[in-house]
């Protein structure tokens, strides 16, 4: 069944089944693979897009549940070669180790400074909270959106 995605701002169709979880499709039809499978049970973080600016977790959720929603990966964020501001902030403050959390980081960070452009610490840690870190980076990735939102007013 062909399935209608707008994802990172072009749309286009995939003939999948329709129950198959975002993240397949994303990795295998579209070869984008910032996302990453972690958990399988939407609780890591690892699998997060922004979904019409919400972070939202692709393992489980069918593609077809996406469907006329706007779609932003990792690979979205830049902007021809530049870095989005907060990947620059990430970039300066060394906010990842062994990478595999980044992605949901990043957009779970990206989802908050799209609702509140400076945000107190405890709303960072909460927006980020959703996602499990095993190298304890956390402290970094705090020190980062704290620092983007404090350089851009715009997200």
């Amino acid at each position: 069944m062909a399935i209608n995605l707008k994802v990172n701002g072009v749309a286009q169709s995939v003939d999948v089944d329709p129950e198959e979880p975002l993240l397949y499709v994303l990795r295998e039809e579209f070869g984008l693979n910032g996302v990453k499978f972690g958990c399988g049970l939407q609780q890591c973080g690892t699998c997060f897009i922004l979904a019409d600016g919400e972070a939202t977790p692709t393992c489980v959720r069918t593609c077809e549940s996406f469907e006329h929603m706007d779609i932003l990966t990792i690979e979205g964020l830049a902007n021809d070669d530049r870095l989005h501001p907060l990947q620059e902030t990430f970039f300066e403050e060394q906010a990842a180790q062994c990478g595999y959390c980044l992605n949901g980081m990043l957009i779970a960070g990206l989802a908050l400074l799209k609702k509140n452009s400076k945000p107190t610490e405890d709303e960072i840690r909460t927006a980020l909270d959703k996602v499990i870190c095993r190298c304890g980076t956390h402290t970094r990735f705090i020190r980062a959106v704290k620092k983007a939102s404090e350089n851009n007013s715009k997200f």
